[in-house]
């Protein structure tokens, strides 16, 4: 479209570089704006139209992203990993991002990544947040146990984070300073609290109407618990843009990295390039599935005879990715391969 004007942006907390280019690559304008609502709006009414604009993923897209489209033709997102031509570049500031940007805009070669709609990732920050709240009540159990080793005192490592053990052991501990007894009541304290906090958010996501029957289906896989479920449907967003088994598996960041040259492959570590909210969660998942799930425990048997039990867990953790991607996609609850046999 020759009368298309094209925008790249450089966002960072408090500026957004801008470069408007025509259809032919000559700059129309460029400079820096305030990261605010109320300047983008003053921006926008002066573009001339029409326009499409682009932005590389960071931190504070979303908000612009949601800000911009409804005015613009398109916008699109593109992955940070993918834009070489910004970070291989030699001379690398704000306006030349924005112009390069641009041009990659321009030429339709904007590396561009999925954006989940803003009710789900709206859903997805609240998740989050309880994962960082489940991290926090963890240092704290961890730091009640430190304070008692410290000043030697014994305890039951199993049963310590048990109210009635704790109870009972604060009131019986003996030869232990004043102040490391206050210390633990208080970390107990922090601890309850982030744990009320961390249920009442997780009673919020299952209630919500836009992923329940979703979190449901999933549920109804022996082995995958409603922290999993939710972390899936949150995570991937729309599960029908995987096209296939495999890019579910590569972006929950479960197979390695290829390396090919000169007719010869090479296959390093589990990759890096991954959701890793999602990989943390399947491989936790895998580790507990195959005791609920006479398949998984197939696949996690076969895997560790050969003598490798992170190799047995990754499959399972995969063949989780499959059962719960079937079922996105089918839009029905799961059914067992015996139950399907003996039907």
């Amino acid at each position: 479209m020759e009368s298309m004007h094209y925008i790249g942006l450089d966002i960072h907390k408090k500026i957004i570089a801008y470069c408007i280019k025509t259809f032919n690559g000559k700059i129309v304008d460029q400079g820096t704006i305030t990261a605010t609502r109320k300047a983008l709006n003053w921006w926008m009414e002066k573009l001339p139209q029409p326009w499409t604009v682009a932005m590389e993923a960071t931190l504070f897209t979303g908000w612009i992203y949601d800000f911009l489209k409804p005015h613009a033709f398109k916008v699109m997102v593109a992955h940070p990993e993918m834009l070489k031509a910004i970070t291989a570049a030699k001379k690398k500031n704000d306006r030349a991002d924005a112009e390069k940007i641009a041009d990659l805009l321009r030429v339709n070669l904007i590396p561009e990544c999925y954006m989940a709609p803003a009710e789900l990732r709206e859903l997805r920050r609240i998740l989050r947040y309880r994962n960082y709240i489940v991290r926090t009540a963890v240092k704290e159990k961890n730091k009640i146990s430190g304070l008692l080793m410290e000043v030697g005192a014994t305890y039951a490592k199993k049963r310590l984070h048990g109210k009635k053990y704790f109870d009972d052991f604060l009131g019986d501990i003996e030869d232990v300073p004043e102040s490391v007894i206050n210390m633990v009541k208080l970390s107990r304290s922090n601890l309850e609290t982030f744990n009320e906090i961390q249920k009442k958010l997780i009673q919020t996501l299952k209630g919500d109407t836009l992923i329940r029957d979703r979190v449901k289906r999933l549920m109804s896989i022996p082995g995958v618990g409603e922290i999993t479920a939710l972390t899936w449907v949150l995570e991937t967003g729309e599960a029908q843009r995987f096209g296939s088994i495999k890019q579910a598996i590569s972006y929950c960041g479960l197979c390695s990295a290829q390396h090919e040259s000169a007719g010869k492959e090479y296959r390093g570590p589990i990759s890096k390039k991954r959701n890793k909210h999602i990989q943390t969660i399947l491989i936790e998942a895998a580790k507990l599935a195959p005791i609920w799930n006479p398949q998984l425990a197939q696949v996690h048997k076969k895997e560790a005879d050969r003598g490798n039990k992170n190799k047995a867990t990754l499959a399972v953790a995969r063949k989780l990715v499959a059962f719960m991607l079937s079922v996105e996609k089918s839009g029905k609850e799961f059914i067992a391969m015996e139950e399907k046999m003996a039907a």
